[in-house]
């Protein structure tokens, strides 16, 4: 067992950068983190199947990071939260499994006009299933990237490199696309927790505040004491 609590990462099985700010960047954090890789778990078949044989080997690698002393587990796709149910269940720490869980919570301190908008990678893909897996309402605003976009294709079809200003442009655009399509949307989730790098340029472009993995890991996990 660990000395130290972390925060265990079960993360999917990707080749593509991991550039600081996200979560597979070991800087992207200042407490302990230890990132396990969920072999066969690739990026289509989470975010495009929704494949339901993944969920034991997700559970089996979180309760060895557990067994090692994580003091909570995080996923590094913003889809997993179709699991939260079932990892909390079968685990005794804390689990976060993706940004979209700050949606109720930013939900209920807006007004009753105001939405929570969300972006993502992939917005055919994220439905009705994750909304109210994350305690969503149906009614959320979403939008995805471009589809058949640079970035959305080395992300979904797990390419070696990408441009990371066009990562950048194409994260800004979905933003834009999202609050000039719902004037309503006074906060903005980022699902993806390969966008949390952008998520200045974001808040810049549409002048909404922006949440991300990274900021709810910020604010929930306490490695010196209980995560709340």
């Amino acid at each position: 067992m660990s000395a130290a609590p972390f925060l265990g990462v079960l993360m999917l099985e990707t080749r593509f950068p991991r550039i600081p700010g996200d979560i597979g960047h070991p800087g992207t954090f200042a407490f302990p983190v230890r990132h396990v890789v969920v072999r066969g778990a690739s990026a289509r078949r989470v975010v495009q199947a929704g494949d339901p044989g993944l969920l034991e080997p997700f559970v089996e690698a979180a309760r060895a990071l557990v067994g090692d002393g994580a003091a909570a587990i995080t996923t590094s796709c913003g889809f997993l939260v179709r699991y939260q149910h079932d990892l909390q269940a079968a685990l005794a720490v804390p689990v976060w499994t993706s940004s979209l869980l700050r949606v109720p919570e930013l939900r209920s301190s807006l007004s009753e006009r105001e939405r929570v908008g969300i972006v993502t990678v992939d917005a055919t893909s994220l439905g009705a299933a994750h909304l109210r897996a994350a305690g969503a309402g149906p009614d959320t605003p979403i939008e995805g990237l471009e589809p058949g976009c640079a970035f959305q294709r080395a992300l979904l079809d797990d390419l070696p490199d990408f441009d990371i200003e066009a990562a950048e442009a194409a994260t800004v655009a979905a933003a834009q696309n999202l609050v000039r399509r719902r004037p309503d949307v006074a906060a903005i989730v980022l699902e993806c927790t390969n966008m949390p790098p952008y998520a200045g340029a974001v808040r810049r472009a549409t002048g909404r505040p922006v949440h991300d993995i990274a900021t709810l890991l910020r604010e929930r996990f306490s490695p010196g004491g209980r995560s709340p």
